[in-house]
């Protein structure tokens, strides 16, 4: 992939600027038809043999006269080979002060600009520092489309290196998100090494999007809470996560090994809605997973059902629950006696195309589907 970076807006060009190349392609029609209506007029030639005397005179390639010439026809060659000569210092000209005046640049931001925009169920990812990459080296093996959002040069060339393309600008802004595809995006990773500007990039995200699933990294409990309040979906600590992980490896060595072969796999587990509307649910309402045969219709495993917390008229009397405020039940490995109801959530297990199977089973009662967070 080419190497290409977004800098920041630059004032919108004038229409000639927009345009520089006009003047000298102007110039050069003009001296090539005048030439050759020249020699057409002079010395009587046919189209063919008027043009082509043109091309081999302002190229300077030296094949020779077409015919011999008269004196007024060697006034006109004279003539083509000046005007050729100011054409080619106009262009050179020309192509000096574009480069100097940032004009490739621009047009390299524009391409670049028009590619993000037909971007679509992509992973915006801001920040490329040492989690960055990390998680940018999970998304490139898993083949999702990834664009990052960093400020840093050095930050900037390392993702570049690594093939990925790059929108360089402050993340924090409205504008660079609106420029990312924040409307069209996949999720929206938060990966910043400060707190504050996690916290921007997530209220300014959410502001824009209230859809968007955002993904954010914090260094604390209270900068974790502070993230969940300004609208974060998922907040991870990269001290709790890893610590998380070396525990389960000590305790559990074979569970780690399982999930870290899952994550190289084609194999992904997401989260299905179903809705809580019952006419949508239709004739899934209160069917068993053994009456769905969703591993015959689809393939893909059901792992888990969480059931959603049942609605009681006093709180204060349901029992088995803090403060009397009923919970929302897990239920694991569930068998096919399980039946299904509104509001419950799927956590299923299968590749990208069984899932879209188990999807397309379930029909209307779904009501939306995630890929389920680490």
């Amino acid at each position: 992939m080419s190497r290409l970076w977004f800098a920041r807006r630059h004032r919108p060009p004038s229409a000639r600027s927009r345009r520089p190349w006009i003047t000298p392609l102007i110039a050069m029609i003009v001296v090539v038809n005048a030439s050759a209506l020249g020699y057409r007029i002079t010395e009587g030639w046919d189209w063919g043999d008027c043009y082509w005397m043109v091309a081999i005179t302002i190229a300077t390639i030296g094949y020779g006269e077409v015919h011999p010439l008269s004196t007024a026809g060697r006034i006109i060659t004279v003539f083509s080979i000046a005007g050729g000569l100011v054409v080619v210092q106009l262009t050179i000209q020309n192509l000096v002060g574009l480069s100097e005046t940032g004009y490739f640049r621009r047009l390299r931001e524009r391409r670049f600009r028009n590619w993000v925009q037909s971007m679509n169920n992509h992973v915006i990812l801001c920040g490329f520092g040492r989690i960055g990459q990390e998680i940018a080296d999970q998304l490139q093996r898993e083949g999702v489309p990834l664009l990052v959002v960093e400020m840093d040069p050095a930050c900037r060339d390392a993702a570049e290196e690594r093939g990925l393309p790059v929108l360089f600008a402050d993340a924090t802004l409205d504008e660079t998100l609106l420029e990312a595809g924040i409307h069209h995006c996949r999720s929206l990773v938060a990966a910043l090494t400060s707190n504050a500007a996690n916290l921007y990039v997530v209220l300014s995200a959410r502001g824009l999007a209230p859809r968007c699933r955002l993904i954010a990294r914090s260094d604390s409990e209270e900068a974790g809470r502070k993230l969940r309040l300004a609208g974060a979906d998922q907040v991870v600590s990269p001290y709790v996560a890893g610590g998380r992980v070396m525990a389960a490896t000590a305790l559990r060595p074979l569970a780690v090994d399982f999930m870290e072969l899952l994550a190289g796999s084609d194999c992904e587990v997401e989260e299905f809605q179903l809705s809580e509307d019952r006419e949508r649910m239709g004739a899934l309402e209160g069917r068993s997973l053994a009456d769905m045969e969703f591993g015959r219709r689809s393939g893909a495993q059901v792992l888990a059902i969480r059931v959603p917390a049942p609605t009681v008229v006093n709180p204060y009397s349901y029992r088995g629950t803090t403060y009397g405020t009923p919970e929302a039940k897990l239920v694991t490995n569930p068998g096919g006696d399980v039946r299904l109801g509104a509001g419950q959530l799927l956590v299923v297990m299968g590749s990208k195309e069984q899932l879209k199977r188990f999807a397309e089973v379930l029909g209307p009662a779904l009501e939306s589907a995630e890929p389920m967070a680490d």
